[in-house]
């Protein structure tokens, strides 16, 4: 609910259980006064301080810079005085850089407003939602710029966005434009966030936030395996039950800055929004600039309440796909079977065997088209490469169904190889610096998809190979970032805007591509999860989470990717030991209950699997089945974090109803000389009797996990007292646990 209180000039925006407060003060100035807890009381502008010295420049204008530097400001200005890091700097035509935004007004609609181009949260039913345009302007820019706010009936979420209006005669230059700001007091907090590398992405860190600067940021092109577009500011000792906890969440997959600022009067400024560095965009009169949306959420009971409330949030509100409740296909990979050493005999041969196991999808990846027969070449060259396929596509995909599979394929849309004939015939396609020779990765550049002719171009390749056979998924990789930025469609004035037009670029392809096949299965992938990221939920339900298919590496990845995303999103696969990422032998058991944890497939050969690994997959394959609602529609409960413990992980998924419960127990190293370990359940009914089942691989079916635990427990017992788990023989060994209602 939105209401505003027009005596005390007080905005007051409620969620479920949290208020979010924005005052006016001296009739001019948005501040913000107010988040956390839901509040009873609305006016709290006194919370802003604007009765306390520098006073407001209406009583003290001697001191009006003075005011502007402590002010908790709702969207801090560049260049009038806030000496803070700023949300928003412009540029005009002869190069001044003040700017000076002034409360003008405001509307309160039941709706939820659509930015044109950009992936975006959204309201199924009318009244599903509330949204308050806040306006403000500069006069004498004649820049007019409007602050979002979203709400939705069932969510603690506040979504924010901003709307930049040019209603002067003149160019305005934008330099910087970041879509949401939290400015309070500092509560001794802990910043959170995610990070690592290729192979090793999402890893949770938390620090102390000092004074001065700290955060996370991408200039890459996309959201990057580097960094990811999340802030979390928590309360000190804050853990998954307990403590204070602010999230900010960027739905964008482009270049980004999250940012936390503690200045001299130990106030503390978050902030999210696209990276200025290299960015300015030429705002022409009567145009508007939409910035992406940026997901704030409040906690007041610790971590568990916050991923909660934005797995709810995504679920509901962003993805859109008809797979997004559907249960998706168990498929196999065959990229780290054959890599790029197969033909037409060899996938139906892996076809066949998966298809007696219970696998539901052959999917068909790198190497498939024109001259690739490695990673050098042919990119670019959307063409079956018939000398591999033989027969065709149309053949291999209709052999494949007639074993009752599914058939998927993969590309890499936005790239181009030097070797390659679309280079030869258009080697202006790619993004370069003119004069200057680009740098490769992986032998390959980058398309220049901001150009009309380039992007309709891969837009109908990809769909004259879809509309050629009965394919019904899609992986869309893209395996190296934007480098030497240059673009031959831009003018000199406009280059500044090429890196957010690349990332609109790629939402419009993938949009025209869902508009003409709208039942496609599409999962996005950028060498693994560089761009796992909110804004490619809009397009595909789910996201390969890492290229490090390793169970053990999984644990800390999708630990850190759970902090914020369904399990549905999260694509994981079941690999071959040693690993080829890391050498590691792991249970096969281990590796299915890990990626039970996801979207569930097989990244390996299964005609060179060894006859007793081979023996479970059916199981596993029953146990996707048996658990898919669960794991992926129940609300996900951190028990225990290997990356914390370094020896053990233990998650749950809990049915809304709390009827029913899976708990998976990973005991990364064992030690000598231990007793057996209790655990403490989570998100169960206190008042409910509760018997603990232990998941079969070989029959598929549930049976009693210790015989003394046979009697029903209490979900009270279960949470406060625990279960206990039998010492297990062994390093990586797995357990899963069905806690069902009695």
């Amino acid at each position: 609910m939105i209401r505003f209180l027009e005596k005390e000039n007080i905005f007051k925006i409620d969620t479920v259980t949290t208020s979010y407060i924005i005052g006016i003060a001296d009739g001019k100035y948005p501040g913000h006064a107010y988040y956390g807890r839901r509040l009873p009381d609305d006016d709290v502008s006194y919370l802003m301080r604007i009765n306390e010295a520098p006073f407001v420049p209406s009583k003290n204008g001697r001191d009006k810079l003075s005011f502007l530097d402590c002010f908790p400001m709702e969207y801090p200005v560049h260049g009038i005085g806030d000496f803070r890091e700023d949300c928003i700097a412009v540029r005009n035509r002869d190069g001044y850089s003040g700017l000076e935004l002034l409360y003008d007004g405001y509307e309160i609609t039941n709706d939820k407003p659509h930015l044109d181009g950009l992936p975006q949260t959204f309201a199924s039913d009318t009244g599903e939602s509330e949204t308050l345009k806040l306006y403000l302007k500069d006069e004498i820019l004649g820049l007019k710029v409007t602050l979002l706010y979203t709400v939705f009936e069932d969510s603690d979420a506040v979504v924010r966005s901003v709307i930049m209006d040019n209603e002067s005669s003149d160019p305005i230059y934008i330099t910087k434009a970041l879509s949401a700001c939290i400015d309070m007091d500092n509560k001794d907090f802990e910043l959170m966030t995610l990070n690592g590398s290729w192979a090793r992405e999402r890893h949770i860190q938390r620090n102390p936030v000092g004074i001065g600067f700290a955060g996370v940021s991408s200039v890459r092109g996309e959201t990057s395996h580097q960094h990811h577009p999340f802030l979390g500011l928590l309360s000190k000792g804050a853990d998954d039950d307990h403590g204070e906890v602010y999230g900010m969440h960027f739905i964008y997959s482009g270049n980004f800055k999250g940012l936390v600022y503690r200045g001299q009067f130990d106030n503390v400024r978050m902030m999210m929004g696209i990276n200025d560095e290299d960015f300015t965009w030429k705002l022409e009169p009567g145009n508007s600039f939409m910035t992406p949306e940026a997901v704030t959420v409040y906690s007041g009971s610790g971590i568990g309440k916050m991923t909660r409330t934005y797995h709810d949030l995504y679920r509901n509100h962003l993805i859109r796909s008809p797979y997004k409740d559907k249960k998706r296909p168990i498929l196999i990979n065959n990229w780290e079977a054959t890599y790029f050493d197969f033909n037409t005999d060899k996938l139906l041969d892996i076809a066949r065997e998966s298809s007696k196991l219970g696998i539901e999808m052959l999917v068909m990846d790198d190497g498939w088209f024109g001259n690739r027969y490695d990673d050098n070449r042919a990119l670019g060259d959307w063409f079956v490469n018939e000398e591999k396929i033989k027969g065709g596509l149309k053949y291999l995909v209709d052999e494949v169904n007639k074993l009752g599979m599914k058939f998927g394929i993969w590309f890499e849309p936005e790239m181009i190889s030097p070797d390659s004939d679309l280079y030869r015939e258009h080697p202006d396609w790619a993004i370069a610096i003119p004069g200057r020779t680009a740098g490769l990765c992986r032998n390959q550049y980058v398309l220049d998809i901001t150009r009309d002719e380039i992007r309709d171009y891969i837009v109908e390749r990809v769909c004259d190979i879809l509309s050629s056979a009965n394919i019904e998924y899609v992986k869309w990789d893209m395996n190296r970032q934007l480098a030497d930025l240059g673009s031959k469609n831009l003018p000199f004035d406009r280059m500044g805007e090429l890196s957010h037009r690349y990332t609109l670029a790629v939402y419009d392809m993938q949009e025209r591509i869902l508009e003409r096949f709208p039942d496609i299965l599409l999962e996005n992938c950028s060498g693994g999860g560089a761009r796992f990221d909110p804004g490619m939920l809009y397009y595909s339900p789910q996201i390969w989470c890492s290229d490090d298919t390793d169970a053990i590496e999984r644990l800390k990845i999708q630990e850190g990717t759970a902090l914020l995303y369904p399990l549905s999103t999260m694509g994981a696969h079941v690999s071959v030991c040693p690993n080829h990422t890391v050498g590691r032998n792991t249970p096969f058991e281990t590796r299915g209950y890990v990626a039970l944890a996801g979207t569930f497939g097989y990244e390996l050969d299964v005609t060179k699997l060894s006859d007793e690994d081979k023996a479970m997959i059916p199981g596993q394959c029953k146990m996707y089945h048996k658990y898919r609602d669960l794991v992926t529609m129940g609300d996900y409960y951190r028990i225990a974090s290997y990356s914390g413990n370094g020896y053990f992980d233990a998650y749950m998924t809990v049915s809304k109803d709390r009827k029913e419960a899976l708990l998976t127990f990973v005991q990364v190293m064992n030690r000598p000389n231990v007793h057996s370990r209790i655990i403490r359940l989570k998100g169960l009914d206190p008042d409910e009797k509760y018997l603990i089942k232990k998941f079969n691989m070989e029959t598929g079916e549930d049976e009693v996990y210790l015989s003394y635990m046979e009697k029903p427990l209490s979900g009270e017992t279960l949470m406060s007292g625990g279960i206990v788990i039998e010492n297990l023989w062994g390093d990586n060994r797995g357990l899963l646990l069905h806690i069902v209602k009695a």
